[in-house]
C-alpha cells in the first residue's frame, strides 16, 4: 500500500430498496446495484470522484431496472452487469466484499491501476462468463487461488505488477481459449507447468521478473520429449525474464514460426544457443543476456532478418563473432558485452545503416577497429569497445557519425593522436578513451561538445596543456584527465563550469594555484595528487585546518557542543578566518574509519550537490579523533525550532510551506536525479537544517542507501521511531517509498507543528479524561 493512506472505518448504510415483481428485472438490477453500493462502501476513499455517480438518489419504479447500468464504467446487456471498467481509478480496497456472486453475467472486469490490495477471493471462480480479467498494477498479494482455472471462457489474463506469491496454478491448461497471459513483475515461485502447452490460442505470455525456477518444461501438453514448445505455435511474445530458470534452452522453440520477441535473460540458463533459432523469421526482438550460456553464436542467427534488438551479453560465449551477423539489416541495437569472443570486428555489420547502439566491451577482439563501420552510419547513439585488445588508430571516420551520444573505446591497445573530427560529434553525452596509448595534445575541438556530461581521457600520454576551450563545456558532470603528462596551468574558467562535480587532475605535470570555484569546491589531495607543481587549498581538510577545529573546539569541549546523535555529537568551530563551520565528530567506535555510516556521509555528501542538502567541506579520520565538517545553520534543526513556543511562532504559513517545498527538493533529486538514486532513510525533523531565512537543508546521510537496479536492494531497519514506512518495518526492502512516507509524516508535522503520533496520544488523552469525568458525575 502507499505511504500516505489515511484509515479510516466506515459503516455501511443499509439502503432500503423498494420491492419489484420478482420476474421482473428490475429485481436483479436493484440486487447488482446494492452489491456493488456495498463493495463501494468498503473503500477507504469514499469521496472517490470515479465513483459520484454511484448512488441511489434518482431510485424509483420506473427507473429500478437501468441502475446499475447507467453508472460510470459499467455496460449491461438485457440489464444485467457485463462489464465493469474501472482502471485507473485510484480506488483503495479490496476485494473481500466484491460481488462475485452477484454478477452472473459478468465478461469484462479491468480494476488495473487503482490500489487494490490483500488476496484473491476464490470466489472468483464462480465468473464462468468472464473472458477478460485485468488486475494489472495493484497492491494484490498471497497466492492465485487455483479457482482461477474455472474460468474456461477467459481470453486475456493479466496480473502483472502485483505482490502475488506462490507457485503458478497446477492447472492452467483448463484455460484453453486464452491469449494473453500476463503475470510479470510478481513473487511467483516453483517451476512452469507443463500443462502450459495446452494452451494453442496463446500469442503473449509473460512471466518475467518473479522467482521461478527449474527448467522450461522438458513436456509440453501430451509431449515428452524436449519438442517442449511446439505446441504453442501461435506465440508472438514469449517473455520469462529475471527469473531462476535453468538447464538448457529447448530446441524446439525454434518451433515457434511467429515469435517476434523472446526474453528469456537474467536466469541461468546453461549450453549452447540452439541453432534452430535461426527458423524464427519474424523474430525482432531476441535478448539471452546475463546467463550462463556457452558456445559459438551460431552462424544461423544471421537467417533472423527481421531483427532489431540482439542481446547475449553476460555471457561465457566464445569465439569469433559469425560474418553472418552482417545479414542483419535491420538490426538497430547489438550487445555482446561482457563474453570471450575473439578475432577482429566483422566489417560486414557496416552492411545496416541504421545501427544506433553497439556494445562489445569486456572481450578478447583484436585487430584495428574498422574504420568503414564509421562512415555508415548516421544515426549512430551508442558505442561500447571498451576492454579489448583492439589496436591501431581512432579514425577520422568517426566525425560521420553525427547522432552518436555515447562513444567508449577505453582499456584498448589505441595509439595516435584523438582526430579533430571529433569535434563533429556535437550530441555526445560521454566521451571515454581511457586507458590506452593516445598521445599528443587534447584537441581543442573536445570543446565543441556543448552536450558532453562526462569525458575521460585518463591513463594515457596525452601532453601539453588542458584546452581553455573546456570552458565551453556547460553540462560537464564529470572530468577524468589523470595519469597524463598534461603541463601547465588548469585554466582559472574551468573553476565555473556549473555542472561539474567530479574532477580528477592526479598524476600530470600541472603547476600553479588551483583555481577557486563551484567546479573545485569538493576537490580532495587524491584528486590532484602526483602534481609537484600545483599550491593550493583543497576541500579535503589540510592537516592545519584539522588543528585549527581541535583548538578552537577546546579538544571537542561540551561548551561548543550544538546537538548529540546516535552517532556522534555536533559541535560548532569558529576558525581564525573567521568562517563558522559544524563539525561532527563520531563517537569512538573500534575502525571508524571502516565505519559503515561514516562512509555512507563521505560516499553521498561527495557525490551529490544540491542547494536543499547540507554541504561537506571535508573530513578526516585518526587514532583520536573521526570527523565531518559541514557548513554551519545557525538556526539549528527543525525539530528544535517546533519544539520551543516562540521560535514556533516565527514559522508563518508561507515559511513551512517553503520547508516542505525545499525537503521535497532534495528528496526529488537524490531519487530521480542521482544514479544509482539514493534513499535517505532518516528523514525526520531532527535531521532538517534551516538557514536564517528558514531554507530547509537535508541532513544526516548516515544511513542512506545506493539503490541498485539489479539487486532486491534488502536492508536492516534503519530510521528514526514514527518516521519509518510500516511496509518497510516488516518486508526490509529499501526504495524511495521509504523517504516518501517520511516526508510525509514530515510534512504533517511541520503544518501542525507536532509529530502526528504525539497529536493522535493528546486525542486519545483528552478523550480519556472526558470519560473519566463523565463517570465521576454520573
Amino acid at each position: 500500500m502507499g505511504s500516505f493512506k489515511i484509515i479510516s472505518t466506515f459503516l455501511l448504510v443499509l439502503l432500503p430498496f423498494p420491492s419489484f415483481h420478482p420476474k421482473c428485472g428490475a429485481s436483479a438490477s436493484a440486487e447488482e446495484a446494492a452489491a456493488l453500493l456495498k463493495w463501494k462502501a468498503s473503500f477507504r476513499n469514499q469521496n472517490n470522484s470515479f465513483l459520484t455517480s454511484w448512488n441511489l438518489q434518482s431510485i424509483n419504479a420506473k427507473k429500478s431496472s437501468v441502475l446499475p447500468c447507467t453508472w460510470a464504467g459499467i455496460s449491461c446487456i438485457d440489464g444485467r452487469v457485463n462489464r465493469l471498467n474501472l482502471s485507473d481509478w485510484s480506488i483503495e480496497g479490496s476485494l473481500y466484499d466484491f460481488p462475485f456472486s452477484s454478477l452472473p453475467n459478468l465478461e469484462y472486469l479491468d480494476l488495473s491501476q487503482n490500489q487494490i490490495f490483500g488476496s484473491i477471493p476464490k470466489q472468483i471462480g464462480n465468473l464462468s462468463k468472464l473472458s477478460y480479467l485485468n488486475f494489472y498494477a495493484n497492491e494484490l498479494s498471497q497466492e492465485i487461488p487455483p479457482e482461477i482455472c474455472n474460468l474456461t471462457n477467459l481470453t486475456h489474463l493479466d496480473f502483472g505488477s502485483n505482490q502475488l506469491s506462490g507457485a503458478l496454478p497446477e492447472s492452467p491448461g483448463n484455460l484453453t481459449n486464452l491469449i494473453i497471459l500476463y503475470i510479470y513483475e510478481n513473487q511467483l515461485s516453483g517451476s512452469i507447468s507443463k500443462e502450459i502447452g495446452d494452451l494453442k490460442f496463446l500469442t503473449d505470455m509473460e512471466l518475467s521478473d518473479n522467482q521461478l525456477n527449474g527448467s522450461i518444461p522438458a513436456s509440453i501438453g501430451n509431449l515428452s520429449t524436449l519438442e517442449s514448445l511446439s505446441n504453442l505455435t501461435n506465440l508472438i511474445e514469449l517473455d520469462l525474464s529475471e527469473n531462476q530458470l535453468s538447464s538448457s534452452i529447448p530446441v524446439s522453440i525454434g518451433n515457434l514460426s511467429d515469435l517476434e520477441l523472446l526474453a528469456l535473460h537474467e536466469n541461468q540458463f546453461s549450453g549452447t544457443i540452439p541453432p534452430t533459432f535461426g527458423n524464427l523469421s519474424r523474430l525482432v526482438d531476441l535478448r539471452l543476456f546475463g546467463n550462463h550460456l556457452s558456445g559459438p553464436i551460431p552462424s544461423a542467427i544471421g537467417n533472423l532478418i527481421s531483427l532489431q534488438l540482439l542481446s547475449l551479453g553476460d555471457n561465457n560465449l566464445i569465439g569469433a563473432i559469425p560474418k553472418s551477423l552482417g545479414n542483419l539489416t535491420n538490426l538497430i541495437e547489438l550487445y555482446l558485452q561482457n563474453n570471450q569472443f575473439s578475432g577482429p570486428l566483422p566489417e560486414l555489420l557496416c552492411q545496416s545503416g541504421i545501427l544506433q547502439n553497439i556494445s562489445v566491451s569486456e572481450n578478447m577482439l583484436t585487430g584495428p577497429i574498422p574504420k568503414k563501420m564509421f562512415g555508415v552510419y548516421p544515426v549512430l547513439d551508442f558505442i561500447d569497445l571498451s576492454n579489448n585488445k583492439f589496436y591501431g588508430k581512432l579514425s577520422s571516420n568517426w566525425g560521420e557519425c553525427k547522432m552518436l551520444k555515447t562513444l567508449i573505446v577505453a582499456k584498448n591497445n589505441i595509439t595516435g593522436g584523438v582526430p579533430p573530427e571529433i569535434g563533429n560529434l556535437t550530441q555526445l553525452h560521454t566521451l571515454n578513451l581511457s586507458l590506452n596509448y593516445l598521445s599528443g595534445e587534447i584537441p581543442r575541438e573536445i570543446g565543441k561538445l556543448t552536450q558532453l556530461s562526462e569525458l575521460d581521457l585518463s591513463q594515457n600520454f596525452f601532453t601539453g596543456e588542458i584546452p581553455s576551450e573546456f570552458q565551453n563545456l556547460q553540462s560537464l558532470g564529470t572530468l577524468d584527465l589523470s595519469q597524463n603528462n598534461l603541463s601547465g596551468l588548469i585554466p582559472k574558467a574551468l573553476a565555473e563550469l556549473p555542472g561539474l562535480l567530479h574532477i580528477n587532475l592526479s598524476f600530470n605535470n600541472l603547476k600553479g594555484p588551483i583555481p577557486s570555484g563551484r567546479a573545485f569546491v569538493n576537490l580532495t589531495l587524491e584528486e590532484v595528487k602526483g602534481n609537484k607543481g600545483l599550491c593550493g587549498n583543497i576541500t579535503g581538510l589540510r592537516a592545519l585546518l584539522y588543528k585549527e577545529i581541535v583548538r578552537s573546539t577546546e579538544e571537542f569541549s561540551d561548551t561548543y557542543c550544538i546537538g548529540k546523535g546516535g552517532c556522534g555529537s555536533v559541535y560548532k568551530a569558529q576558525l581564525p578566518s573567521g568562517e563558522v563551520v559544524a563539525v561532527k565528530r563520531l563517537h569512538n567506535i573500534p575502525n571508524v574509519g571502516k565505519d559503515k555510516s561514516f562512509l555512507n556521509e563521505i560516499r553521498a555528501l561527495t557525490e551529490i550537490k544540491h542547494r536543499n542538502i547540507v554541504k561537506l567541506f571535508g573530513f578526516c579520520s585518526n587514532a583520536q579523533h573521526s570527523i565531518l565538517v559541514y557548513e554551519y545553520l545557525e538556526r539549528g534543526s527543525l525539530a528544535k525550532i517546533l519544539s520551543i513556543e516562540e521560535q514556533a511562532k516565527e514559522l508563518d504559513w508561507q515559511k513551512r510551506l517553503n520547508i516542505i517545498k525545499g525537503v521535497a527538493h532534495a528528496l526529488s533529486y537524490m531519487h530521480h536525479d542521482c544514479s544509482p538514486p539514493i534513499v535517505h532513510r532518516d528523514i525526520s525533523s531532527n535531521n532538517i537544517l534551516l538557514e536564517p531565512e528558514c531554507e530547509a537543508h537535508v541532513s544526516d546521510f548516515g544511513t542512506a542507501k545506493f539503490l541498485r537496479r539489479d539487486s532486491s536492494n534488502w536492508s536492516s531497519l534503519a530510521g528514526t521511531y514514527g518516521y519509518v514506512a510500516p511496509e518497510f518495518a516488516y518486508t526490509m526492502k529499501v526504495n524511495e517509498k521509504c523517504d516518501v512516507y517520511s516526508f510525509g509524516v514530515l510534512a504533517m508535522e511541520v503544518i501542525k507543528g507536532k509529530h502526528p503520533g504525539d497529536l493522535i496520544a493528546n486525542l486519545l488523552s483528552s478523550t480519556l479524561e472526558e470519560i473519566e469525568l463523565i463517570t465521576k458525575v454520573s
